[in-house]
């Protein structure tokens, strides 16, 4: 009898150390979609718009992914071990010295090969590749297989995206980009039920 009234309160205090990431991977996902996207249609001349529109749907969902993967992260840390907090905070301390790196890779190669366009694919791609990064280290230190292979698939579709030319850079973002982040909110649910 001791041992079933024990359970539930075992299941909730691990159940609280989980983070539910289906905020951050939709507004992921609206950035993908809708900010890449837009860049390829107004790349491609398929539709007109404001140059600076792409880059604010880009930036208006990053904003959104990053506040909610923030505020869940900080959540789950107030009833963690001190050891997952650590280790937590070590990996949270990744994304500045992983986007410091890509500022000063971009700014270096294309200062150096006198080509600043660079820039527009770089760290679209760059940036992806971080992330990828982050949530592989993130996934395993979590032991969430879904963010650790969100962050495999984001990687190598941001670095695969590098070999298409032209605006279909960015459609390959969107599509794979967004479409992963669109499923990996759907198979959340799932691995928080289980």
């Amino acid at each position: 009898m001791n041992a079933i009234a024990l359970r539930p309160a075992a299941t909730s205090a691990a159940a609280s150390t989980e983070i539910d990431n289906r905020p951050a991977y939709l507004g992921f996902a609206f950035a993908y979609v809708f900010g890449h996207g837009s860049a390829m249609l107004f790349r491609s001349g398929a539709v007109l718009m404001p140059s600076w529109l792409p880059i604010a749907l880009l930036a208006t969902g990053l904003a959104a992914g990053t506040v909610f993967a923030t505020s869940a992260s900080l959540r789950a840390q107030k009833a963690a071990s001190e050891a997952r907090r650590r280790a937590e905070r070590l990996v949270g301390t990744a994304w500045i010295t992983g986007f410091a790196a890509l500022a000063l890779a971009i700014t270096g190669l294309s200062t150096a090969s006198d080509q600043p366009e660079l820039q527009t694919v770089l760290w679209p791609a760059g940036s992806a590749i971080v992330v990828g990064l982050i949530y592989v280290a993130e996934g395993a230190v979590r032991g969430n297989a879904l963010h650790y292979n969100l962050g495999t698939w984001l990687a190598l579709v941001a670095a695969a995206a590098l070999f298409v030319p032209g605006a279909g850079f960015f459609g390959v973002l969107a599509v794979l980009g967004g479409g992963a982040y669109l499923v990996a909110a759907f198979l959340e649910r799932r691995r928080l039920a289980a």
